[in-house]
């Protein structure tokens, strides 16, 4: 299977930098509410390692199982590891999908971000029976659901802009419809030198779109009750047990 992060591994790391400023004290205080109190942390698409960061942080004896499918993003993710003592000794890093990656039974939690959009209805329901199986009690699922919930065009427009030593890096994102409930996104990346261009590459790939209702209908299938979490222009979504769940307004 093609890998589009073969090409774009090089700029997403710093591309992602700013949405991880609100989104990273978020994830902390979702897993600091866990109620689990044992048990590893699965990062599914765990890509350059941000958010293993902030597990790491945010619940610090726990062991992190760092799950990524693209061979670029993993060597991100694998120096970012080896580079700190306190990552080294605790996470383990993955080859593998949501569907092929092998993680054990009781954990504390799922930190699927930015991975939903990746997976084809039928994976996606896959992944909440599986999190049913394998949450431990008090265990939580926690992912994000970004915009369009609907197959409809995004107007290109900058999602990101770096200044490194002197070169400039951008990021431009577009999407069109290319079926009934997907999209293909077009990731734009430029690097330029005193305003001209010295590199760069572009990437496409499918996004499947759904609303956090179809997805709380399909979690509720598995026996799984979604909550939301944090500002919610983060679109950030907590998954538990439902015999399990507080009461909540969500």
């Amino acid at each position: 299977m093609s890998d589009p992060y073969e090409r774009s591994a090089e700029y997403l790391d710093i591309m992602i930098a700013e949405a991880w400023e609100p989104l990273a004290p978020a994830l902390t205080d979702v897993l600091a509410r866990v109620r689990a109190e044992t048990g590893a942390v699965v990062d599914l698409g765990a890509g350059s390692g941000r958010g293993v960061r902030v597990i790491c942080d945010a619940l610090p004896q726990a062991p992190v199982l760092a799950v990524e499918p693209s061979a670029a993003m993993r060597a991100v993710l694998l120096a970012r590891v080896h580079e700190d003592d306190r990552l080294r000794g605790r996470v383990t890093v993955l080859p593998g999908d949501c569907a092929s990656a092998d993680w054990p039974d009781g954990v504390r939690a799922v930190v699927a971000l930015n991975v939903i959009g990746h997976l084809p209805p039928g994976e996606r329901r896959a992944l909440w029976s599986r999190a049913a199986r394998q949450l431990a009690p008090g265990g939580v699922l926690v992912f994000n659901v970004t915009r369009p919930y609907a197959p409809v065009e995004v107007e290109r427009v900058r999602m990101a802009r770096v200044v490194i030593g002197e070169l400039e890096y951008e990021g431009w994102a577009s999407a069109r419809p290319t079926g009934p409930d997907e999209v293909t996104w077009r990731m734009d990346y430029r690097v330029l030198r005193r305003g001209e261009p010295v590199g760069g590459t572009s990437v496409e790939y499918r996004w499947w779109v759904a609303t956090v209702e179809e997805l709380a209908a399909e979690a509720a299938g598995a026996g799984l009750r979604l909550g939301a979490a944090g500002d919610p222009g983060l679109g950030l979504c907590v998954v538990e047990h439902a015999k399990e769940a507080p009461a909540s307004n969500s």
